[in-house]
């Protein structure tokens, strides 16, 4: 029997490093926003970055193997302090954007940013939110988990090719991790809808409708933005 049976893992346990990459470079990439679109919330995410990153690593440092309400809990702290801080960096480009101030340039690519950020955010909130989070999707058995939030193509691929079908949920166990969020989360920013993941609770289409309708006002309005400066 492997060390993750033993520990009561149904698969083996989510790496930690992709997560914590991924705020990193949320946290770097509004470090470096332009002053007028972050103000002191600069300081206040970095700060909050780098304090949340010290329980979070500690209480795991390398997989996702202990239940830790303090490292989950920063994690999500960390996460809401990010995409709030966003919102507001999100609200004072729209403002520079319609009354057409600042460099176009340096305008366009903190949308860019503010886009991106979102981006990772709302993954880590899809992550921790969907069947009871990172560490219970790859520990408890299915009928014990939460009801699902997302559905992924993997849940539902058992009657296809064989080739298809064995990497299905059900066939090799599989259970998503941060990445599989990540690339859902840009799908949702860029398509404005659901692409290859369904969400099946309220919740999860509140989020989603949120990040989808930040993400088209921004984008429309930078297209907007790009025709004029070309003009």
């Amino acid at each position: 029997m492997s060390t993750h049976e033993r520990e009561g893992f149904r698969t083996r346990p989510e790496h930690r490093w992709p997560v914590l990459i991924a705020l990193a470079v949320g946290t770097g990439l509004y470090a470096v926003l332009p002053n007028e679109a972050s103000g002191v919330l600069r300081c206040v995410v970095v700060i909050a970055g780098v304090l949340c990153a010290i329980p979070m690593v500690v209480t795991n440092p390398s997989r996702l193997s202990r239940e830790s309400a303090v490292g989950r809990g920063f994690a999500l702290a960390f996460t809401a302090v990010l995409l709030v801080a966003n919102q507001v960096a999100f609200f004072l480009l729209i403002q520079q954007l319609l009354r057409g101030e600042g460099s176009g340039a340096g305008t366009l690519l903190g949308a860019a940013q503010v886009w991106a950020i979102n981006v990772i955010g709302y993954a880590v909130v899809y992550w921790e939110m969907d069947r009871g989070g990172p560490i219970a999707r790859r520990r408890d058995p299915r009928d014990a988990l939460p009801p699902a939030d997302f559905q992924f193509p993997q849940d539902s691929d058992r009657d296809a090719v064989s080739e298809v079908a064995r990497r299905s949920s059900e066939t090799e166990d599989w259970a998503p991790g941060y990445i599989d969020y990540l690339y859902f989360s840009a799908s949702n920013a860029m398509a404005f809808s659901p692409t290859d993941v369904m969400p099946l609770s309220t919740r999860a289409k509140l989020f989603m409708m949120v990040q989808a309708v930040s993400g088209f006002i921004l984008l429309a309005l930078v297209i907007s933005r790009s025709v004029n400066i070309l003009n």
